[in-house]
């Protein structure tokens, strides 16, 4: 991405503290929020507080300040983890999923989005949500990205994946392969891309974002020999895109194995794929580690980990905690670009 590298900062822009989500307490949320936490200082990571049981926390051996109001968390942060109480129906354990905490989930998302959307809070990060157990608690919708379209009022938004060196927004996502073609359509496509280009502008700060459409098919389909999509459908995207959005430069199809190789990052700011594991083998492989997902389209900040709940290694210690702290600095980041515009 050249020179448009996200940055780290110390502080979140608007002078409020980020909103963290406590996410499935049975995984390995708790354990990558202390981590991150631990780490406030050495990744200069902007003040944040936890909506969440306090239990999970203090259970875990970090100091935990229990706070009334967000704006108590700055105080707080230097010494304590701050969480305002969002109390679970039963102890958490590791790895075991408990159904009757599964409305505390929700509700602890439902109030770090309402102080975000109130200005209480500078942005909202969400640790990873356990979706089956959310599912029988009465969640109607895929997941994160959907539940705070639908919250906060937002008829478009798009899931962008990022780590330092690539950006991707997928143009659909949780659905079968064999269902990819047929979802499809010129005006989800543009769609798409007309939000990845408003997001690169007003919340990254690149006046004129570069953006690489990646092909459906092998070889971009072969001038229509290997499948009609890029013809039928991302060509006439791409050419809505540029007529809507003209201080974009886009470009493509592109076939996909060329996209992502180092010399091909330095032309563009971010790629629109067609599917879900187009855009996420690049980037996990790029750096497995510290992958971010933005919801793009929001009128809120929202970040968070690049993975699941991680049930299996849930208490054993070993979590890596790299992925939330990126999305706390990128978080942190939109933020302070928010507050100088």
């Amino acid at each position: 991405m050249g020179a448009t590298t996200m940055t780290r900062v110390a502080a979140s822009g608007g002078g409020l503290p980020l909103a963290l989500t406590m996410g499935e307490p049975a995984g390995i949320g708790p354990e990558i929020t202390i981590k991150a936490w631990s780490a406030r200082e050495a990744a200069s990571l902007p003040c944040f507080f936890v909506t969440g049981d306090p239990a999970l926390y203090q259970q875990l051996g970090v100091p935990v300040h229990v706070i009334g109001r967000p704006a108590e968390a700055t105080a707080a942060f230097p010494r304590a983890l701050p969480v305002l109480p969002v109390p679970l129906a039963e102890r958490a354990k590791p790895g075991r999923l408990i159904p009757a905490n599964a409305r505390a989930v929700l509700a602890a998302i439902d109030l770090a989005c309402d102080l975000a959307m109130n200005g209480m809070a500078d942005g909202l990060v969400t640790n990873p949500i356990h979706k089956g157990t959310l599912y029988e608690a009465g969640l109607q919708l895929p997941g994160h990205t959907e539940y705070l379209a639908a919250r906060t009022g937002t008829t478009h938004v798009a899931m962008m994946l990022s780590c330092p060196d690539l950006r991707v927004v997928p143009a659909t996502v949780h659905m079968a392969l064999k269902d990819v073609a047929a979802a499809l359509s010129v005006a989800s496509v543009t769609e798409q891309g007309r939000v990845l280009a408003r997001a690169l502008r007003d919340s990254f700060g690149i006046a004129r974002p570069r953006i690489a459409v990646a092909a459906l098919n092998p070889h971009a389909g072969e001038d229509g020999h290997l499948g009609r999509e890029e013809i039928d459908i991302i060509a006439p995207a791409i050419a809505a895109i540029r007529a809507s959005e003209p201080f974009a430069e886009i470009w493509g199809p592109s076939p996909a194995d060329t996209l992502f190789h180092a010399d091909a990052r330095a032309r563009y700011d971010a790629v629109l794929c067609m599917y879900h594991d187009q855009a996420l083998i690049p980037l996990k492989t790029i750096d497995f580690e510290h992958g971010v997902n933005t919801t793009l389209g929001l009128p809120i900040i929202r970040t968070s980990p690049d993975h699941g709940t991680a049930l299996d290694i849930a208490g054993r210690g070993i979590a890596h905690p790299g992925s939330l702290v990126a999305a706390l600095q990128a978080a942190g980041e939109m933020a302070r670009r928010r507050a100088a515009a």
